[in-house]
């Protein structure tokens, strides 16, 4: 029959399933459905003729029109179908189960009623399938049956769980049995095909979780063992059920047997590798031999061609085939394209046909036979594909060491993985297929590869985790490119490259040896003239991978000032696809005026080779040589295809993120570029030029940071970034930002505004200071949400700059447009606006600090009013809004002048701001959150004008925070209780003596209690809670009154040893406040004990009070302990007596 679209039941064996889509002509599928009801009520179940053809009437039509029965029609047919199998004769089961398949495929939830008969314990379809069925034909279309049964379209109904299990089980039978004498090698290969796609259509329509371990594993042997089948030289072995473990597990793979033939030349020979005596010039393979891994070159062996010798292990053997071993990276990626296509197109092909023993025929049907199986092999891996998916990767990486390599030992066979079938494999499709599962496998596996560590030599007794998985990213990178060397087909070459970007992607090159990003650097550079656009594409991917990853790294580094003709410089003429060695040279070389006003890093005046071909890409007209694509730009256009320079802009974006000393060179020439980009139709190329902007702006920012490690004269000046953001207001930025049609370009636009450099801000023209402004503004109204947050991100940028946050009209209209966006419905929106407004209230405190307080005086109360109202609300939202309005409210209660406070209208906003920061330090919400709130509420204690200490709501607030002090589990949270609790400057502050006393007994407690916790991420912050505790209790002693000395000394009675060791640790070790920032040396940490001492001393106590006695020896004490374990003269402390 002739082959037909993919709703063909038959297809479904080649082709991953997918919904039909032949619904569009409802009067046809109705017109067949009746057609095929009135045929069987014509044809008795028991006329064996008869029911013949009406089964091949109902496939046949069923599969050329692709018609879905629909579910009435369906239920008569079904009844008919299984009647008519129990009734007939044997030899017409076949043609039945064919015309079922038909019936049933998508329609597996409308079948729930003759399920029992079909896969129940005696069902019809369960018997059929049963390894004791002896017509292995009909075996094969029952399990098509129960395959389609499987299949499902996306928001349907999918077959029940029970039966699912039973198809499973069903399928696996199946996959775990050997093929039996009497059953075609082709009938084979169609059932296991079968039993994979049903494996597949269970995992993906159905959504099959595989959770028990022993199910998962019986899945994963088989998936093993299928996927080599049919392979050249290989007959594995399985265990029935793999189970995690880090070790590699038994391959059992047997001896490779020498195949019986008269003549001696078609016999594999089993010869041990040799590492010397390499025929140097007669490259046959294109692969090499590596001697730090010890490997060889893999590849496949045609079955019954004499002209192959295989090695121990399916490895090449140096005698039959002549491998080079290049020297160097240069000469490795010189040698790369010395690959014969022979090695590929023709590996089945390796005996002309009149020195075959096998006739056209036999050589026909031995063809058909390998296509067969290598289905398999891609059925298995798409089966694979399947079951990654639908398990946590946490589960996937128990049976890393089962499909991924790790480095043979010397002299060993490579275990049998993924790269085996990658290296091996005679079909494009299949290695692709390998390439793909592979990628799923590295996809998102940072966090376990982050283990891996190598940077020092191991000799231990056992070989650590951690070496192990350096070793198999090791071979990983040293398969995957001999993999690329050796790879013709342009669809598999680009599952390869994409495949290394994984791997860079995920690999921690920063705790393994040199040279591995090195040698995938000089290996891909060639491949970025590939004539295939996807192959160009990919290999750009790869480099971006390279310069993301990890960044900065030394390696890349040096890699990135290498001369341009480094590791490209090829005189052989059979190099495919590759134009001169300076192709790149079409763009200028030398630096603009600009650009030289910025010293190189290096010193060198070498220009980086990849930004030249990023630039080169997006700017310079496409070569004929290259342009041949499917994907190609749209007629006419004489520049690289779009895909390709989308990634170039990539890769320019994540040079400037992680190498901005690199790409400052280039700033004024990037701005042409961008300007350029910006400029175009494309609205892709416009939104990826403004992600460059942001990503330039974000970097010239980080080199003005006070603390950024970049020296002055390695920055670049404040006048050329002026001039390049004048460059940038200046063309197509407004036009982008006004682009409504596009707001996914225009919130692009809006970040990229925010990222210009405050002190390059202020210098810009008055006309262009104020664009942005009114810009942002304006956009703030916005209806598109994505463009409405990056605005009002933007905006709380902008409030924060020195030239605009004393402005307070712009400060009044900034407040206004945030406060409008904390009302959005967004959840996105409003987190943006909390944030805004938490920096709207900093320059609030920035402008108090000034001298002059016309800002203050002119700020409108209304405003603050309004500002109060919506943080209050603000803190009862979701995490992402309340962490930034609670720390908006601390500072507007900071904020507030007694003018303020004095009016009415003002003391209940106050009271209900505070209730919120009390109830958000005790909520169970995210530690940020807590954090936040506990730095607010220290801010409103350093505001002198409030009523703390008298006001009601002061032991609320002090009992909060002592609360968390001694009871967070989070370490990070008490150390900023305790930082709020020490921060009133007056006694009074601290209320009553109870209240005193509470707070001084919580932190006493807290001490104890620094070294409690169950989480170990939280012990390294143990010394700076009890540094930042010490400190509260020094301070407390410093404003202490006398009547709080009876029970400071009670509580030294009872801890004074716990608390003068702590308060020693204090004194001696000078460790930086984790929390604060603020750093302490030896003077400033013994002064605090002397000025608490004095102050102490000083105190009137009552006659017979043996408080301060208690209380002033202590920290005498303490002092001269400190002191004479320091080395340090005791200096007499003071004159006053207890």
């Amino acid at each position: 029959m002739r082959r037909t679209t993919m709703c063909h039941p038959q297809m479904m064996e080649e082709h991953p399933a997918s919904p039909p889509k032949c619904l569009t002509m409802p009067s046809i599928t109705e017109d067949v459905s009746a057609l095929l009801v009135q045929a069987c009520r014509l044809v008795p179940p028991n006329q064996n003729h008869l029911v013949s053809k009406v089964s091949k009437l109902i496939h046949h039509l069923l599969n050329r029109l692709q018609v879905i029965v629909d579910e009435q029609n369906l239920d008569f047919l079904l009844a008919y179908t299984i009647s008519a199998i129990r009734q007939c004769s044997s030899w017409t089961h076949m043609e039945i189960l064919q015309a079922l398949a038909a019936l049933v495929y998508y329609n597996g939830s409308k079948c729930q009623k003759y399920l029992p008969d079909l896969l129940g314990k005696t069902g019809l379809l369960m018997k059929m399938s049963d390894l004791a069925q002896s017509d292995p034909e009909v075996r094969r279309a029952a399990v098509h049956c129960m395959a389609n049964l499987c299949l499902s379209v996306p928001g349907q109904p999918y077959l029940e769980e029970p039966y699912q299990n039973i198809c499973f089980k069903a399928f696996l039978t199946i996959l775990q049995s050997s093929k039996s004498s009497d059953m075609d090698d082709i009938i084979f290969c169609m059932l296991l095909q079968n039993a994979l796609k049903g494996i597949q259509s269970l995992l993906n329509g159905g959504k099959m979780k595989l959770t028990q371990t022993d199910e998962l594993g019986a899945l994963l042997a088989v998936l093993k063992k299928t996927m080599f089948h049919g392979l050249p030289g290989l007959n594995i072995e399985m265990p029935t059920v793999l189970y995690p473990t880090p070790l590699p597990q038994y391959d059992g793979r047997p001896p490779v047997k020498p195949q019986q033939s008269e003549s001696s030349a078609s016999r594999p020979a089993v010869n041990k590798k040799k590492k010397s005596k390499v025929k140097p010039k007669k490259i046959q393979q294109g692969e090499e031999e590596e001697e730090e891994s010890g490997g060889e070159a893999e590849a496949a062996a045609g079955s019954g061609t004499g002209s192959v010798k295989m090695c121990e292990g399916n490895t090449w053997c140096p005698s039959s085939v002549g491998v080079q071993s290049l020297p160097g990276n240069e000469s490795r990626a010189s040698g790369i394209a010395q690959v014969s296509s022979h090695f590929r197109s023709s590996r089945w092909k390796r005996v002309s046909s009149s020195e075959s023993d096998y006739s056209d025929a036999e050589g026909t049907m031995q063809g058909k036979v390998r296509s067969y199986q290598a289905k398999v092999r891609q059925g298995a891996l798409a089966c694979f594909l399947s079951t990654i998916k639908s398990i946590e990767k946490k589960i996937l990486y128990g049976y890393w060491s089962a499909f991924v390599p790790d480095t043979p030992e010397l002299g060993s066979p490579q275990s049998l993985s993924l790269i085996t079938l990658t290296l091996k494999d005679p079909s494009p499709k299949t290695r692709a297929c390998a390439l793909q599962v592979l990628s799923a496998i590295l996809e998102g596996s940072k966090q376990f590869l982050s283990v891996a560590e190598d940077t020092t030599d191991h000799k231990r007794a056992f070989i650590p985790f951690s070496v192990m998985i350096a070793s198999s990213i090791r071979e990983l990178h040293r398969c995957l490119l001999l993999a690329l060397m050796a790879e013709s087909s342009s669809q598999t070459l680009t599952q390869i490259i994409k495949c290394l970007a994984n791997l860079v992607s995920n690999a921690p090159y920063n705790r393994l040896k040199l040279s591995l990003l090195t040698k995938v650097w000089n290996q891909i550079k060639p491949y970025i003239r590939h004539k295939d656009v996807n192959v160009r594409v990919s290999s750009l991917t790869l480099l971006g991978a390279i310069v993301s990853t990890h960044a900065p790294l030394s390696e890349v580094q040096l890699l990135l000032q290498q001369p341009c003709s480094s590791g490209l410089s090829n005189s052989n003429p059979a190099t495919p696809h590759l134009s001169t060695p300076d192709w790149w040279k079409r763009a200028p070389v030398g630096p603009s005026p600009e650009e030289a006003a910025v010293s190189s890093p290096t010193g060198s005046s070498e220009p980086c080779w990849l930004i030249r071909l990023c630039i080169s890409t997006l700017v310079l007209p496409k070569e004929d040589s290259c342009s041949g694509s499917d994907t190609g730009p749209v007629a006419g256009s004489t520049y690289e295809p779009s895909p390709m320079r989308l990634e170039a802009l990539q890769v320019l974006a994540h040079l400037a993120r992680g190498y901005f000393s690199v790409a400052q060179v280039y700033l004024m020439e990037l701005g042409e570029v961008i300007c350029k980009c910006m400029g175009e139709a494309d609205p892709s190329i416009q939104l990826h030029g403004a992600k460059l902007l942001e990503e330039l702006g974000t970097g010239l920012i980080q080199q003005y940071k006070p603390d950024s490690a970049v020296a002055p004269e390695q920055r670049i000046p404040v006048f050329l970034v002026v001039t390049f953001w004048t460059m940038l207001l200046n063309g197509p930025l407004p036009r982008a930002l006004q682009s409504s049609e596009h707001p996914t370009l225009q919130a692009s636009a809006c970040d990229a505004l925010s990222a210009i450099l405050p002190e390059a801000f202020s210098s810009l023209p008055n006309d262009r200071q104020i664009l942005c402004i009114t810009m942002l503004l304006g956009l703030n109204d916005s209806k598109n949400r994505l463009v409405k947050a990056a605005t009002t991100r933007a905006l709380g940028v902008y409030v924060l700059f020195p030239c605009l946050r004393q402005d307070v009209i712009f400060v009044a209209d900034t407040a206004n447009a945030i406060l409008m966006s904390l009302q959005d419905k967004s959840l996105n929106v409003r987190a943006k606006a909390a944030w805004s407004l938490g920096n709207l209230t900093d320059t609030l405190i920035i402008n108090m600090e000034t001298p002059d307080p016309s800002f203050q005086e002119e700020f409108s109360g209304l405003l603050l009013l309004k500002m109060f109202r919506s943080a209050i609300e603000a803190s009862k939202d979701k995490d992402k809004v309340k962490s930034n309005a609670v720390r908006a409210l601390g500072n507007l209660l900071h904020f507030l002048q007694p003018s303020h406070i004095e009016k009415p209208r003002f003391a209940e906003i106050i009271e209900e701001s505070i209730q919120a920061l009390i109830s958000t330090v005790l909520i169970e919400a995210a530690m940020k959150v807590r954090w936040n709130a506990c730095y607010a509420m220290g801010n409103v204690f350093k505001n002198p004008a409030l009523p703390l200490g008298t006001a009601p709501w002061t032991s609320q607030a002090y009992n909060a925070l002592t609360l968390v002090v001694t009871s967070c589990k989070n370490f990070k949270v008490r150390i900023r209780s305790a930082t709020a609790l020490s921060i009133p400057g007056r006694r009074e502050q601290y209320g009553s003596v109870k209240q005193y006393t509470w707070i001084w007994n919580s932190l006493v407690m807290a001490l104890q209690k620094s070294e409690d916790t169950t989480d170990f991420l939280e012990f390294k912050y143990c010394s700076s809670l009890r540094t930042q505790i010490c400190q509260a209790l020094i301070h407390l002693l410093s404003l202490a009154s006398a009547s709080d000395l009876p029970c400071i000394k009670e509580t030294l009675e009872l801890n004074g040893g716990m608390i003068r060791s702590y308060i020693l640790q204090f004194l001696k070790s000078g460790a930086k406040r984790e929390d604060s920032g603020a750093s302490h040396n030896a003077q400033e940490r013994d002064q605090m004990v002397k000025v608490a001492l004095e102050h102490i001393s000083s105190i009137q106590a009552l006659a017979g009070d043996t408080a301060k006695r208690a209380v002033v020896g202590f920290l005498e004490d303490t002092l001269t302990i400190y002191f004479d374990s320091s080395g340090s003269e005791a200096a007499l402390l003071g004159s006053a007596n207890p």
